[in-house]
């Protein structure tokens, strides 16, 4: 059987307790990197063999299978977060569906779902595109299409990226579009940003060094608010 089991994305008191039932009764543990592993399993004093899992080779996702095929029930598990989402995970899972394996999924901390809650916007859909790709032209066709949509759009970056992807965003849709930074989720040095895109990468571009990693909401134009569930 494969779990599909989230860990904290930040503080390691986020962690279920659920996941860590499941953490200390599988048989093995299929990690982004064992390292990182290693230090949540022991801040709870969990003893498990760690097999790193490489979504990229082919050769990991069959060893991987193997030893599902094999009866032994394992915690699939990123560096944080839920698994499968901009995360590595999702090839095993449909390896081992394909394969007849049982698959449960266990709710737990995901950034996205984070940022979202905090940013105090409008409920209900939006648009997540994850990590954008590094060509802009790419990445500025993504974004023009998903905020046509009407919703916010959530992307994550990192910090080395963060104030070139505000500049993309200004110069797609314009400098005026709002948008919502989160920073170091659920950490000592948890920080929000809010403003507009031209203004934000102005603001990131006075500091002597970006870190971080960061949650981008962009948001849609302030406009009249109503409630959306009147009439149900």
């Amino acid at each position: 059987m494969l779990y599909i089991v989230p860990t904290p994305i930040g503080n390691l008191q986020d962690i279920t307790l659920r996941a860590l039932e499941v953490l200390k009764t599988c048989d093995a543990v299929l990690c982004e990197d064992t390292r990182r592993t290693q230090i949540l399993l022991s801040h709870f004093a969990i003893s498990k063999p760690t097999f790193r899992y490489n979504e990229n080779d082919d050769f990991s996702i069959r060893r991987c299978t193997e030893v599902l095929e094999s009866g032994k029930t394992c915690a699939l598990v990123s560096d944080c977060g839920t698994p499968c989402i901009s995360d590595p995970g999702w090839r095993l899972v449909k390896a081992a569906v394909e394969k007849g394996i049982k698959v449960s999924s266990l709710p737990g901390p995901s950034a996205v779902a984070c940022a979202l809650a905090g940013a105090g916007i409008t409920g209900g859909a939006f648009t997540f595109l994850g990590f954008l790709p590094r060509k802009p032209g790419r990445a500025a066709k993504l974004l023009s299409g998903a905020y046509g949509v009407g919703n916010p759009v959530v992307v994550y970056e990192s910090p080395y990226r963060v104030i070139k992807m505000l500049g993309l965003i200004a110069k797609t849709l314009g400098e005026d579009t709002p948008v919502i930074l989160a920073r170091e989720l659920s950490k000592v040095y948890e920080e929000w940003l809010r403003g507009t895109a031209a203004g934000l990468a102005a603001d990131l571009g006075k500091k002597n060094k970006v870190q971080g990693e960061f949650v981008m909401i962009i948001d849609r134009p302030h406009k009249e608010e109503k409630n959306e569930d009147a009439d149900f």
